[in-house]
């Protein structure tokens, strides 16, 4: 029971200033005067101003209210490492018992986990001062007495501290000589040009009490899964490593540290990087062999690409020709065949023939070593016109051994739709081309019979119109009529020219996203979609290696011709490997450096400022579990093994009674007498 006087005025509390000023003027003015009642009329206006002022005499009935203590229970992945997750575990029982022996006291125990729920891949870091901001906003600040946070102080979101109203301490765990060895990427490019070196920057080092004796240590380096090579690379210092892409798309290279004896865990001594790899130039050869519409069709194409370096010749004047002109009077170049077709010819990605045929200009021994440039990973496009049928084709030649189609030496002269076939309705050349219904007619065909590869356009009844093949290494294509230039210039509605001849090029160059035969993995955070691309009807699942061995077969749905998918939650981080037929690849899930596991020796420098500021402190779990003892706020609240809690000495009002100090008839009696005094003090003057 508490008891006190307290003052509810009746009046504004401006209205009750301003009576009290106009009282203090009147009994200056009196006394100014000379009037000897000067002193019972200020007690007059003193008793009106208080009963104004209405002081009441309260009681308050309170129940006191315990004391909050918050405990913080850490048990992010880096907990697990060593014994630190017994250590806390014994930590909280031990302190929950202390807590529950003392008077007046509540516990309120709070588990942190990782970000997204404790999961070891995940990449959120340890948040306890977002569990600790909740906690509080559920907790009457009034009450809170301490904070007390078991943990090995790595926090990732100090800088979301809330404003502390008790006194915050740190129990370390882990061990004062745990020492750990870690690879970090420091700088690794998203692209990278192929046939050029890109440098990455690494670091290995070593931190808490590692050994001394160590310099060098074994790196390991391995490419899309393939056998590693190792190195011995410095500790402690940033290692410029220049690396060259082996093809194009995604390239996974991982990078690994042995384990060291006595490291508290090997989870920081890997990394992976995935660096799409693009080409910087597409060098294309094209030869015309006589001036038509469809040349300045190939032309405009390959000069709208700025990635493509063009080298483009027109044969304006063949052997046979002779007018009479004298030589030395031509504006014309010599054709340097030679130095195309024999020294520069690998420097080319693509070699376009366009309605060329046999005129001596190129002789056997030049075109046989265009055929071993397709066997040794080059491509060819033959873009054939009449000349392919006639007895001076191109065909009649060495370069026969890698063409996918034969002429039949004739030349079907009738307009026609062409139409992709039911093969490349799944081929990414031609699948997906819009408005096939729409198109405009070719008005003619060379007559071809395949030899090989894969027909995926046809025309005039049926015939084979686009053929595409892969010789060895390298890649040929037949277009069979000259007249895709129609298209181009919108006859009867025009086409996707600029489209088919773009992809067509495209995958003679190898571009991975056109590869009919293909499977790849689009990682998304810790999901996987699982991409595969065939001109099969069907295709069996995939298998998936995780990074510690563990096989999971995923099956795959059609999602349009072709084209299959399959979705994959991978709950390790790591590389994954995988596999369906003949087709193989890996990726990369997760980041390159669990957040988790950046640093792993136990610490209080990240919560430092927190004790600080709340005076509280830090005790090491492997010492002992500190005593308890009651300080007061402001005070230092830490010291040898033991900490602080202030006592909140909180309460809760259960009821409230009050009486008037000054009663109504006392009021006017009191007044009353006090101005009658005053009246015959001054009358008997």
């Amino acid at each position: 029971m508490i008891a006190s006087v307290v003052f509810d005025p009746i009046v504004p509390l401006w209205l009750l200033i301003g009576l009290a000023t106009l009282s203090l003027l009147a009994v200056s003015v009196a006394l100014w005067r000379g009037l000897t009642g000067w002193v019972w009329r200020g007690l007059a206006a003193c008793v009106v101003l208080v009963t104004l002022a209405e002081p009441v005499w309260q009681t308050e009935n309170r129940a006191p209210l315990s004391d909050i203590v918050l405990m913080l229970e850490d048990r992010s992945a880096s907990q697990s490492l060593s014994d630190r997750g017994a250590q806390t575990s014994a930590a909280a029982e031990a302190l929950a018992a202390r807590l529950a022996a003392r008077p007046n006291t509540e516990l309120r125990r709070i588990v942190v986990r990782d970000s997204t729920g404790g999961s070891a891949a995940s990449d959120g870091g340890t948040e306890i001062m977002a569990a600790l901001s909740e906690a509080l906003a559920q907790e009457p600040r009034g009450r809170i007495a301490g904070i007390v946070a078991l943990s090995d102080g790595q926090v990732h979101d100090v800088e979301r501290a809330p404003d502390l109203p008790a006194p915050f301490h740190l129990l370390l765990t882990g061990r004062a000589g745990d020492w750990d060895r870690r690879l970090t990427i420091r700088n690794a490019p998203a692209f990278a040009i192929l046939g050029e070196p890109v440098t990455l920057t690494l670091r290995i080092e070593d931190s808490g009490a590692a050994p001394a004796d160590v310099d060098r240590v074994a790196l390991d380096i391995a490419i899309d899964g393939q056998e590693p090579q190792r190195f011995a690379v410095p500790v402690g210092r940033d290692i410029e490593l220049p690396v060259t892409l082996p093809h194009g798309g995604r390239n996974v290279i991982q990078f690994s540290v042995p384990e060291a004896e006595g490291e508290l865990t090997d989870r920081n001594n890997a990394a992976l990087v995935q660096i799409n790899g693009v080409r910087d130039r597409l060098r294309v050869l094209l030869v015309s062999g006589e001036p038509h519409p469809g040349g300045r069709t190939w032309r405009n194409l390959l000069k709208s690409d700025a990635s493509v370096d063009l080298v483009h010749f027109t044969i304006l004047r063949p052997p046979e020709k002779q007018d009479g002109v004298p030589v030395s009077e031509l504006s014309l170049i010599a054709f340097p065949t030679r130095e195309l077709f024999l020294e520069k010819i690998d420097d080319f990605d693509l070699i376009i023939f366009d309605r060329y045929q046999r005129r001596g200009i190129l002789p056997s021994l030049y075109l046989d070593n265009v055929a071993n440039y397709v066997r040794k990973g080059g491509a060819v496009l033959v873009a054939a016109g009449p000349d392919y049928a006639s007895a001076d084709s191109i065909y009649r030649s060495p370069l026969a051994e890698v063409l996918p189609a034969s002429p039949t030496a004739r030349v079907v002269d009738e307009a026609f739709v062409p139409e992709i076939s039911p093969l490349g309705m799944r081929h990414p050349v031609t699948a997906g081309l819009p408005q096939q219904d729409t198109w405009g007619r070719w008005l003619r065909q060379i007559e071809v019979t395949p030899d090989a590869g894969d027909v995926l356009m046809t025309g005039a009844e049926g015939r084979p119109l686009l053929v595409l093949n892969r010789v060895e290494d390298g890649r040929v294509a037949l277009l069979a009529s000259d007249h895709a230039w129609l298209w181009a210039r919108g006859f009867e509605g025009g086409g996707p020219q600029l489209e088919l001849l773009r992809r067509l090029a495209h995958w003679m160059m190898g571009e991975p996203e056109l590869e009919e035969e293909a499977l790849w993995a689009e990682p998304t955070g810790q999901r996987l979609r699982i991409i595969r691309r065939s001109l099969a009807p069907q295709v069996g699942a995939v298998t998936v290696t995780t990074p510690s061995g563990e096989t999971v077969e995923v099956p795959l749905q059609e999602q349009h011709p072709g084209h299959f998918e399959a979705v994959y939650d991978g709950a390790e981080i790591g590389l994954y490997r995988l596999r369906q037929g003949d087709q193989e690849t890996v990726v990369g899930l997760g980041p390159a450096a669990p957040r988790e596991f950046e640093q792993t020796v136990a610490s209080a420098e990240p919560l430092a400022p927190l004790q600080e500021a709340t005076r509280g402190g830090v005790l090491r779990l492997e010492e002992g579990v500190p005593g308890l003892r009651n300080v007061r706020a402001g005070r230092p609240a830490a010291g040898r093994s033991w900490i602080g809690l202030t006592p909140r000495e909180a309460y809760e009002t259960l009821d409230v009674a009050r009486m008037p100090l000054l009663p109504g008839w006392l009021v006017l009696l009191l007044a009353a007498g006090f101005l009658l005094t005053g009246w015959l003090r001054e009358g008997r003057r």
